[in-house]
């Protein structure tokens, strides 16, 4: 228990003093994770739409390897995505500009996209699953378009669609297994809040490792406030 309370107060103290590590720690973080759930939201919700709303050749198979993704080992990922970029593997031997290297950001937003994508994926095509399927046929009867039609399917599983983007957000911000591997928690370059509460975890620091924990939880709650305010606020039913 003292140990709890002695992280609080670590806490409060880096957050009020604006510690420049701490900061510069919770930045990568957020960018970092940012950038990779921006990606799987662009690439997944679309996906995910086309998913849940049409049925063809091949669609069971894509379903059941988007439900296997969902529950990928982040360590498995990590492991894949270290040998595709080191300079032995595939795509590290090219060595293009536009390839990430091993142990920078780039790597890590790599990792995490392939992790969060199939949650953010699976979540949107479930989330139209669980509309009602006579709606569709209902709206083009009355006249709208095939494009306004999805709209408004999409509107209706607004609340799924959400809970897809925190889910991935969660997943992102909690990742340390795949970061770890590609990024090598450098200090002032790939060090992000979970890979530094294992390191101060590790050097017996539980005070600092609880409030870096505190801190990652504080801002997954602000963002998640954010995203929920967005649905309710913007993504109303026509």
């Amino acid at each position: 228990m003292d140990t709890l309370l002695q992280g609080l107060r670590q806490a409060v103290h880096l957050i009020l003093s604006l510690d420049p590590e701490v900061l510069e720690i919770a930045g990568l973080s957020l960018r970092v994770s940012g950038t990779a759930l921006a990606i799987s939201v662009l690439l997944g919700v679309p996906l995910g739409a086309v998913l849940g709303l049409r049925r063809f050749t091949g669609w069971s198979f894509l379903r059941l390897m988007l439900y296997t993704g969902m529950g990928l080992p982040p360590v498995v990922v990590g492991l894949f995505v270290y040998i595709l970029l080191s300079r032995s593997g595939p795509l590290g031997a090219l060595n293009a500009a536009l390839i990430p290297r091993l142990f920078t950001p780039a790597a890590m937003i790599v990792a995490q996209t392939l992790i969060i994508f199939p949650i953010v994926t699976g979540f949107t095509m479930a989330a139209l699953l669980g509309v009602d399927p006579l709606l569709r046929q209902q709206l083009l009867s009355l006249g709208a378009t095939p494009w306004q039609a999805t709209m408004t399917l999409l509107v209706e599983a607004r609340a799924g669609i959400a809970a897809a983007v925190a889910a991935g957000l969660g997943r992102a911000l909690a990742e340390v297994g795949a970061v770890m591997m590609v990024g090598g928690n450098i200090a002032g370059e790939t060090r992000v809040l979970t890979t530094a509460i294992v390191l101060e975890t590790s050097k017996g620091n539980f005070d600092v490792a609880i409030a870096l924990g505190l801190i990652l939880l504080a801002m997954a709650l602000v963002i998640n406030f954010v995203i929920l305010q967005l649905e309710e606020r913007f993504f109303r039913p026509l």
